[in-house]
């Protein structure tokens, strides 16, 4: 997973729209619809930048004489969120209250697929800064891919309370409800909010090729079998 942005633990309003989506037009565009939900709290448009730049660089051939390396097992990857949480965990001894340390920690699990772990700490934050829009929704991301994808939906539909222009919300309730409620119809509206909402959306093209390519895969599942001849 991209590359976890330092957290300020205050409200994500003060965001730019290019900043909340640049992400989403990388990482969610019809190929990598699911692969991740966008980010609530993470910095979209340098990540975009990175993301894009490796997509055009060929692999490097490994050094003469080395092998591939293998991939990390999801028990190295705990091992090593572990290892990166130890210090935040060790502050919030301390510090229990602290939103920007909590939410830090559970990024620290989330980047490294350890999503169940994440969602406590998250929690955590939200129960000392309930409005915090970007952290709820990076829970609900964890939460949908952990298998609870009406607890998902039920954390964004709290943040369009607080925010209900907030793309990334958006952007995540469409998703899920697409690909995890196979909810086209609600998808689209949610899709169809996102750019009535901010008529100046800099992805608006992406966003209207996910609203195709929701509506014409439902076409495709309901038309009738052709008949052979």
């Amino acid at each position: 997973m991209e590359e976890e942005a330092k957290q300020d633990g205050k409200t994500s309003g003060n965001w730019t729209v290019t900043q909340t989506y640049a992400m989403a037009a990388v990482c969610l565009v019809v190929g990598v619809l699911v692969g991740y939900l966008v980010r609530g709290s993470a910095n979209p448009s340098a990540q975009a930048a990175s993301a894009t730049a490796q997509t055009q660089q060929p692999a490097s051939a490994p050094p003469s004489g080395m092998g591939q390396q293998p991939m990390p097992t999801m028990d190295d990857m705990k091992r090593m969120a572990d290892k990166q949480a130890q210090p935040l965990l060790a502050t919030l001894k301390t510090d229990p209250k602290n939103a920007a340390l909590l939410n830090k920690t559970a990024l620290t699990y989330k980047a490294a697929h350890q999503f169940k772990e994440a969602i406590p700490y998250f929690q955590k934050a939200l129960d000392v800064d309930p409005k915090n829009v970007a952290i709820r929704d990076d829970m609900a991301s964890c939460m949908y891919y952990t298998g609870d994808v009406d607890g998902a939906l039920d954390q964004l539909n709290q943040s369009l309370t607080y925010d209900p222009k907030f793309p990334g919300t958006l952007l995540n309730i469409g998703i899920i409800k697409w690909q995890g409620k196979k909810d086209v119809k609600g998808a689209v509206a949610s899709w169809q909010t996102l750019l009535k909402l901010n008529p100046n959306f800099p992805q608006k093209e992406a966003v209207e090729h996910m609203i195709t390519e929701a509506q014409k895969a439902q076409n495709t599942a309901s038309s009738p079998d052709q008949p052979k001849g």
